[in-house]
C-alpha cells in the first residue's frame, strides 16, 4: 500500500512498481485512490504482485507492507497492515514519532537523496528504490524500465533525474532486509505480495 500527499508522486511509484514486477516475470494489479485535489489532497494506492495469475482487483482489507511519503493520511492505511509488517517511510516528512506499533519501519531520507540526485521532485521514487531493495520485491532495472515507459512524452526531460532517484534510494537500503519471497519469480513458490 501507497500513501501520501497529493503531487509527491504516488501514483507514479505504484504504477512503476506494478509495471517493474511485470517486466520481472511476476504478475501484478494496481489500483490508484486519490481525492478531488491535485496537489494537496490524499492520494493512495495499492499494488498486488505475484507469482502466480491474479483474478480480482486489489481491494485489500489487510497487507504486509506499506510505502509512507507523509504522516498526513496514514492512520487509514496503518489500521490495514498486518502486525509485523514492512514500512518503508520518507525520513524527511515523517516524524521519528509517528504511529506504527507492531509494524517494522525503515526510514529514508527521500527528499535529500533525490534532490542529492538531480531530481527535486523525485522523492516517491528514491523510496520505491529503497522499498524494493529492502523487500526484492522488483529488481531495480526493471524499476528503471518501467518509469521509462511510464513517463509522458512531454516528461522526457525527467527521465535521468528519475533513474538516478531510483538507483538512490536502492542503494540506500539494505538488500533483502525484509525479504518479500522465499523463491525466485516463476517458480510458483513466492506467493502473494
Amino acid at each position: 500500500m501507497f500513501t501520501g500527499v497529493g503531487g509527491q508522486g504516488i501514483q507514479l511509484a505504484s504504477k512503476t512498481l506494478a509495471l517493474g514486477a511485470v517486466i520481472d516475470g511476476r504478475q501484478a494489479m494496481m489500483c490508484g485512490h486519490y481525492a478531488g485535489a491535485m496537489r494537496g489532497g490524499q492520494t493512495d494506492a495499492s499494488v498486488v504482485v505475484a507469482d502466480q495469475g491474479l483474478r480480482a482487483l486489489p481491494i485489500l482489507p489487510s497487507a504486509w507492507s506499506a510505502l509512507v511519503m507523509s504522516e498526513e493520511y496514514w492512520e487509514p492505511t496503518r489500521a490495514r497492515i498486518r502486525p509485523g509488517g514492512v514500512v518503508a517511510v520518507n525520513g524527511d516528512l515523517v516524524p521519528e514519532a509517528f504511529a506504527h506499533d507492531g509494524l517494522t519501519v525503515y526510514r529514508y531520507p527521500a527528499q535529500q537523496l533525490a534532490a542529492e540526485a538531480g531530481a527535486p521532485l523525485g522523492g516517491s521514487l528514491v523510496l520505491l528504490g529503497a522499498y524494493c531493495t529492502l523487500t526484492g520485491l522488483c529488481s531495480t532495472d526493471a524499476l528503471v524500465r518501467a518509469m521509462q515507459r511510464l513517463v509522458p512524452p512531454y516528461r522526457t526531460q525527467h527521465l535521468i533525474g528519475n533513474e538516478a532517484a531510483l538507483r538512490a534510494g536502492a542503494a540506500a537500503a539494505e538488500p533483502l532486509a525484509a525479504p518479500a519471497w522465499s523463491a525466485p519469480a516463476g517458480s510458483g513458490a513466492g506467493g502473494v505480495r
